[in-house]
């Protein structure tokens, strides 16, 4: 009972509505990854990461929480939970860092320090050694396949199942969820989109068979690429996190 409290404590969350979040955290079993997608450095992106954490912990069920941080930062999120490092010392991409990701990190690792049934992996790649980030992150998720499930913030691309990408692009990788759905692995995706900025922001989860999912998909995702724009996202994604005006 005092670990849900702590738990609870450290992380508070209002901005989602319909209880949306239920349906992602029922996908969430033993040996299945959960991919939510974000638009880096907005912090609604993170608020509703922790609060799937939240209340998938409050179930007192053992997690894997995979970020887009470099493997080689591993030693370093292992050292914060023994009090040897700091979120500082981490180092981060600059197109992901921000100070919302930094609270993530320290949040966790607290949570970490009362429960051993909480795991925390960096999956990136390094930038500056040019392998493909999309393999390498599916690997590193495959890796941790079992009866803990896996809960995963990437990039929203990332969570895209099937691309159909233009003929004249020559040898275009899939993304993370592409590969581990080819390689047979059980992957939810739900990337996050905004509607709106200047409001009050609520979330809405949106599943991929609705006529909205498409829409959303085809002006905030496939605009970005050179691809065939799906008729439907049932393929494509498990459902889309909208954030609007309240």
């Amino acid at each position: 009972m005092r670990f849900l409290i702590f738990v609870t404590l450290l992380f508070s969350s209002s901005a989602y509505a319909e209880n949306g979040y239920n349906r992602i955290l029922a996908g969430m079993t033993p040996n299945s990854i959960t991919i939510i997608g974000e638009t880096h450095k907005k912090p609604e992106a993170i608020e509703y990461f922790q609060s799937l954490i939240t209340s998938y912990l409050q179930q007192s069920k053992c997690l894997t929480i995979a970020l887009e941080i470099a493997s080689s930062q591993q030693s370093l999120l292992d050292g914060m939970t023994e009090g040897q490092a700091m979120a500082t010392d981490i180092k981060i991409a600059p197109a992901i860092d921000h100070l919302p990701f930094r609270g993530l990190l320290k949040k966790l690792t607290g949570i970490r320090k009362h429960n051993d049934c909480l795991k925390l992996i960096a999956i990136d790649a390094e930038l500056e050694l040019k392998t493909n980030r999309d393999e390498w992150m599916a690997i590193k998720l495959a890796e941790q396949i079992g009866q803990a499930p896996i809960l995963a913030l990437l990039g929203s691309l990332h969570t895209l199942k099937k691309v159909h990408w233009n003929p004249a692009i020559v040898e275009k990788e899939p993304y993370v969820a592409e590969i581990l759905v080819a390689r047979g692995f059980n992957v939810k995706s739900y990337p996050q989109v905004w509607q709106d900025r200047a409001c009050n922001l609520k979330a809405r989860l949106i599943s991929s068979d609705e006529p909205d999912a498409s829409k959303l998909l085809n002006t905030k995702l496939f605009a970005l690429l050179n691809a065939s724009k799906p008729e439907t996202g049932t393929d494509i994604i498990d459902g889309i996190v909208l954030w609007k005006c309240s």
